[in-house]
């Protein structure tokens, strides 16, 4: 059984224009996690939306290294900006659901105390998920690398792109698309599902090609191993960038090749211990 001795609190930051409850809910779990026998941070940021006396406030860039629990509040985009800070340390991360869909922060809001508190107690189940390593080489120049929990979307501007897929040095094809998204199996539910991409359970060691708007119809989107090195090489634009889990954009040159493959860095999310993927499906696509 993992030992939670220190936990930080983590939400989403509402713009000025946003109506949110969050706030009010973080006060309320703040409260509830104080009565137990942790030592409590707050995420400085999130600290000043709540304004809490007589709570540590820690830094995003330090919760890896100084807590064993990270708790997120907001929704699946909160939380893999929150991830993508924390991937080189072990400590897992829980997810509260006030998002729209909520297919990684699964927690509900109205069962929230009690689910905390059995995994807290060390029940739980624990999910690993795998990341994609994202280089973009200009010449024998890396310009560009990041890693994606979701995926990378290489996606042009007003015209379409023309590109060329090679995998483990095979050529696979050319293509005139919108775009291309490379997923992990967690992104999978994100854009390449909107794209017409497959659904890849977590558990399987793979990466999703999916087309975005294909010029021609027979492009169809592929699976493949996750230790394939996957190669996007940029044969024709006007305008492209490059999207790492829709939160970092990076503008593209027609010299590039961007590279993508598994990264030795994976993410640890804890579930409670009846959380079952294909019931968190059914509910948040309502399949019947």
């Amino acid at each position: 059984m993992k030992a939670f001795n220190k936990i930080a609190v983590n939400g989403k930051y509402p713009s000025i224009e946003e109506s949110s409850d969050i706030p009010e809910l973080l006060i309320q779990l703040v409260g509830h996690l104080s009565q137990k026998p942790f030592e409590l941070y707050i995420e400085e940021k999130t600290q000043k939306q709540i304004n809490l006396d007589g709570v540590q406030s820690i830094s995003l860039k330090d919760i890896g290294s100084k807590v064993d629990l990270a708790i997120i509040v907001g929704g699946d985009g909160t939380l893999i900006g929150v991830a993508r800070n924390m991937v080189h340390s072990d400590t897992p991360l829980i997810g509260v659901n006030q998002g729209r869909f909520g297919f990684l922060a699964d927690l509900n809001t109205n069962s929230m105390f009690s689910n905390i508190d059995t995994i807290l107690n060390g029940e739980f189940i624990e999910d690993k998920r795998m990341l994609i390593n994202t280089k973009i080489m200009r010449g024998n120049k890396k310009v560009y690398e990041s890693l994606s929990l979701n995926d990378v979307v290489i996606k042009s501007g007003v015209r379409l792109i023309e590109l060329d897929v090679i995998i483990n040095d095979a050529f696979v094809h050319r293509q005139r698309s919108d775009g291309i998204i490379v997923s992990t199996p967690t992104g999978t539910t994100a854009y390449a599902l909107s794209a017409g991409g497959p659904i890849l359970h977590p558990n399987l060691d793979a990466i999703s090609i999916v087309p975005i708007s294909p010029h021609t119809l027979s492009n169809r989107p592929i699976a493949v191993n996750a230790e394939s090195q996957i190669n996007i090489k940029i044969i024709n634009m006007n305008e492209a960038y490059a999207s790492i889990d829709g939160q970092i954009k990076f503008p593209l040159d027609i010299r590039d090749v961007i590279q993508i493959s598994k990264a030795k860095e994976s993410i640890s999310i804890l579930h409670p211990k009846d959380y079952c993927y294909f019931e968190m499906l059914r509910n948040k696509l309502n399949w019947g």
